[in-house]
């Protein structure tokens, strides 16, 4: 199988890897401002496609059909981000005899859509936070739902995520400028502006349950990802297990996220997003129909290669033996190592990288496409790297990371790495006494 990577960075290096060792050839797609990095270096075979623009490059469909045709790739993986969860990009692939590397194009449709995805999981039986049947038509609909739900209520665009488009409302007289708010961010960030409306969870922790299927119906899940500490609902740190799931807990939402992916005739590797409250009650939030980018911790809990089972699943075959019989061992750690500057409020600090030197050892893990001399290119995401620990438990997991972000060097540039090590000091977090309000509560960096 020759396998075309529809990707840039650390994710499409790993792809690679993967591929290698299965016996795969690989194609790499580089924008203009990628032709130095070194997922065009590793991969067999390597196609321009375009200016440095993700519109113009890597969001564009069509060149990436053409570098599969004209290089006789017969499958293609999306990796996360770009055209992952694009339904069309999947049925053109289908259309054009290649073997997309991910699930069917009706699933991501179903779980791309907001509303739909509630409504869907709601009819499987899998617990939703109670809310809008649809799409909100006015604000005068939308006062009415929030009355009947109660306060305090989250307006949320419908084809969203990253946080945008997206307004807390705590009582009536804050519906009208937020409802206008949400819809003009909705707007311009998707060319969508509907809006549904939930009930706001209070201080609620984020769960996602990991979720492996393949084509012949079979279905399983590979426990829970931790991941609250987020800034703007983009997540900074993930971890598994989670310091706030019991066994029993586990096995609850485990079965619902199974539950949720079997309704949607799901395959491939995929991710169910939970809120979890103080009572242990979980809800439904959203479905990552992808590999996403906190995988690495999960593969370092199971020993499952996530990635390696996304490529065997699009081949036909079943999921593992050694994937369903999977036990959880130890605990793993992610700090996402973003290219920003955490004392000027996480300004992006996109340029050349002068001295990289990763750390190594016992249970490190490091992902990236970065290298000293390597040029940061400000048109993409600001990630650089992901620093992976494993330990027997959670305090030698941390313990470890402590470590590595004091070997980790990054010089010419600025970085999260301080960010991250007063995070592993921090002595909620040390303690598990977080949630997805954390940061806003606790100014780290001014500590």
């Amino acid at each position: 199988m020759k396998v075309l990577i529809a990707n840039r960075g650390e994710i499409a290096l790993r792809i690679i890897r993967a591929c290698k060792e299965l016996g795969y050839s690989t194609v790499a797609v580089y924008s203009e401002a990628d032709q130095h990095s070194l997922h065009v270096r590793f991969a067999d075979e390597a196609v321009k496609i375009g200016p440095s623009q993700s519109s113009q490059s890597y969001l564009k469909i069509p060149t990436i059909i053409s570098a599969a045709e004209i290089t006789g790739a017969t499958a293609i993986h999306p990796g996360y981000g770009f055209l992952s969860e694009k339904s069309e990009f999947a049925e053109i692939c289908d259309a054009c005899n290649i073997n997309f590397i991910g699930p069917p194009a009706e699933a991501i449709r179903k779980m791309g859509n907001k509303s739909l995805a509630k409504e869907t999981m709601k009819k499987a039986g899998v617990p939703v936070i109670p809310g809008s049947d649809g799409i909100i038509k006015s604000e005068g609909e939308a006062l009415e739902i929030a009355k009947e739900i109660g306060f305090p209520v989250i307006l949320k665009a419908s084809s969203g995520g990253g946080g945008r488009g997206m307004r807390i409302v705590r009582d009536e007289a804050g519906i009208k400028s937020a409802f206008a708010m949400a819809q003009a961010e909705a707007e311009a960030a998707f060319s969508d502006s509907s809006l549904y409306m939930e009930k706001f969870v209070e201080n609620p922790r984020h769960i996602e349950i990991q979720l492996v299927g393949d084509k012949h119906g079979n279905i399983i899940h590979l426990g829970e990802r931790e991941c609250s500490i987020q800034r703007r609902h983009q997540k900074l740190i993930e971890e598994s297990p989670s310091p706030a799931v019991s066994e029993e807990l586990r096995k609850k939402m485990g079965e619902a996220a199974v539950k949720g992916a079997k309704a949607v005739g799901y395959y491939s590797a995929g991710t169910m997003e939970f809120l979890l409250d103080k009572n242990d009650n979980f809800y439904f939030m959203e479905m990552n129909t992808r590999i996403q980018v906190e995988h690495p911790v999960t593969e370092m809990v199971t020993t499952v290669d996530l990635v390696k089972a996304q490529l065997l699943i699009a081949q036909g075959q079943k999921i593992s033996e050694a994937s369903k019989n999977y036990k959880l061992r130890g605990h793993s750690l992610e700090c996402r190592i973003n290219a920003e500057n955490p004392y000027k409020n996480f300004m992006p600090s996109p340029g050349q990288i002068q001295t990289f030197h990763v750390p190594g050892g016992l249970g490190i893990r490091v992902d990236t496409h970065a290298y000293s001399q390597y040029k940061i290119p400000p048109y993409y995401d600001s990630m650089i790297a992901k620093l992976i620990t494993w330990g027997k438990d959670r305090n030698e997991a941390i313990i470890r990371m402590q470590r590595a972000l004091d070997e980790f060097i990054v010089e010419g540039i600025e970085t999260t790495i301080p960010f991250h090590k007063k995070m592993m000091v921090n002595k909620d977090f040390i303690s598990g006494n977080f949630d997805t309000g954390f940061l806003d509560r606790n100014k780290i960096m001014e500590d």
